[in-house]
């Protein structure tokens, strides 16, 4: 039961950010590193992104697929969190100790979405 409990909270983490991308994509574009081609659309990609596959993880069909896909997804913001890190003069509203602890955090998500790498019986 508490399993299933974490997995509706972890659902409902995914499918709160990626609306925020929609809500607030200022800080969203802001926090994209320059390297980084079309910022806008992969804003708006990552946002549908953790919508869908939050809504996913919650379909035992798709949960599987669903929780790989959050880990990619993961993997493929991190690059972010490293940025925001390394140039905490761009972000005077969050404290450096945030932008640290932004990091291991991400792997924190990624162990918890690999508890649902295994089908549901």
């Amino acid at each position: 039961m508490l399993k299933v409990s974490f997995k509706y909270l972890f659902s409902l983490l995914f499918i709160a950010a990626g609306i925020n991308h929609f809500l607030n994509p200022a800080f969203y574009l802001s926090i994209m590193p320059p390297y980084l081609p079309w910022h806008a659309p992969l804003v708006y990609l990552s946002g549908v992104a953790e919508i869908l596959l939050g809504m996913g993880l919650l379909v035992p069909r798709f949960q599987v697929v669903a929780a790989w896909g959050l880990i990619a997804l993961l993997v493929a913001v991190f690059p972010a969190n490293i940025y925001m890190y390394q140039h905490p003069e761009l972000f005077p509203d969050v404290s450096p100790n945030a932008l640290f602890w932004r990091l291991p955090i991400q792997f924190l998500l990624i162990a918890w979405a690999y508890v649902y790498t295994k089908p549901t019986r």
